[in-house]
């Protein structure tokens, strides 16, 4: 309360014929009188509504466990009790589930005094992967479902994860999945900051997102062979939730804190830290995560401190501008021994500096030359040029 009203009205308002919506509302021990306001809405609305009322679980696994228990539509839909859905939203969603027999379908999420993930949404596709897209970037519950998928897996919420368990179901959704479809088009979902800051994503010892990302990376290493795709999705785990330990918040942590990060993320950086992860992640971003798994925190803190400054790393061009080289910490440095490739900007990153010219189309024109000046007798292209 008081954003669970506004939820409620969401749903009040979706176009989507009201016969057709199965409300299960779970309220999981709250003492601000949400219970009352889901009783006096499943009484006053249209829809079919059930208040289930229980002890304080202490995570939202469990009550969406619960009301996945208790479902029988074709799709069901995680709504958190301080967001709201825009008022088509479950109209276009089944649509779209329905006209393109998709498994899951993510609608375009718009924040209200919070960020959303962004990189998905640049164009509507009716069916899609967790590999061809960047949809592997959000993993929170908020997603349409078709019902049958979760039922023959057995599919709930690990309620042993106290943050990042929806990232843990969604991820395997994905995985599962016959097709995916992304709704850009319109916002179908918007995710409300709270005034008091109090987000269960927000909250919790930093344990916690070794937690979570020891999930994630155990979930997609036993679902995934080793090789590229495996390496694409773990580039998830390794920018979302393990690289934040180590960014500005890592400056303000004890020696002690820093030893326990170090020792946590050992087991994860020699499982599932490899060149192919490394080379998708930007240059910072690598260095940081290489530091951690080689156990070199007297290098990371450097590192860390540049990072937190915002500042542009300085750009070195080398190769005929073929190569660029951002001079973050320790760069060349004969004490560090930390490899140049550390230091490379992929392609990606590297469009944005002057003078940069990608090797791939040069070095393919070089190749060309070569084969055709092999081709020709001694003094052929001489004589042509005469």
């Amino acid at each position: 309360m008081p954003y669970l009203v506004e939820c409620l009205a969401s749903v009040e308002a979706q176009t989507l014929d009201p016969a057709r919506v199965e409300v299960i509302a779970v309220d999981d021990g709250s003492t601000d009188g949400t219970g009352e306001c889901l009783e006096e809405f499943a009484a006053r609305v249209s829809m079919p509504v059930t208040v289930i009322r229980q002890e304080n679980s202490g995570g939202p696994s469990g009550p969406r466990n619960v009301g996945l228990g208790k479902a029988a539509g074709r799709y069901v839909f995680f709504l958190d009790a301080d967001d709201r859905l825009g008022p088509e939203a479950l109209e276009r969603m089944v649509a779209m589930a329905d006209k393109n027999g998709t498994d899951v379908v993510l609608g375009r999420v718009e924040g209200i005094n919070r960020t959303p993930p962004k990189s998905m949404w640049g164009k509507t596709l009716g069916r899609t992967d967790v590999y061809s897209s960047n949809i592997k970037f959000t993993l929170s519950a908020q997603k349409l479902f078709r019902r049958e998928l979760l039922e023959r897996n057995g599919m709930r919420f690990d309620e042993s994860l106290w943050t990042g368990e929806d990232a843990l179901f969604t991820m395997e959704a994905y995985l599962r999945a016959d097709g995916v479809s992304v709704l850009a088009d319109y916002t179908c979902y918007y995710l409300v900051g709270r005034e008091d800051g109090k987000h269960v994503t927000k909250s919790g010892s930093y344990t916690l997102r070794f937690d979570s990302a020891r999930a994630l990376m155990n979930l997609i290493a036993e679902m995934v062979p080793a090789g590229p795709q495996r390496d694409t999705l773990m580039v998830r785990p390794f920018l979302i939730t393990l690289l934040p330990q180590f960014g500005p918040k890592y400056l303000k942590d004890s020696e002690e804190v820093r030893r326990h990060k170090f020792e946590l993320a050992r087991p994860l950086m020699d499982a599932y830290w490899t060149p192919e992860v490394a080379r998708r992640l930007r240059v910072h971003e690598r260095l940081r995560l290489h530091l951690v798994a080689m156990g070199r925190p007297e290098l990371l803190k450097d590192v860390v401190e540049f990072v937190k400054t915002k500042k542009q790393a300085a750009a070195v061009l080398e190769k005929r501008g073929t190569r660029l080289y951002l001079v973050y910490p320790h760069f060349r440095s004969r004490e560090a021994g930390l490899p140049d490739s550390l230091y490379l900007a992929e392609p990606r990153e590297a469009r944005a500096f002057e003078g940069y010219r990608e090797a791939a189309a040069n070095s393919f024109f070089r190749r060309a030359l070569r084969k055709i000046r092999r081709s020709l007798p001694t003094g052929g292209i001489g004589a042509a040029a005469a």
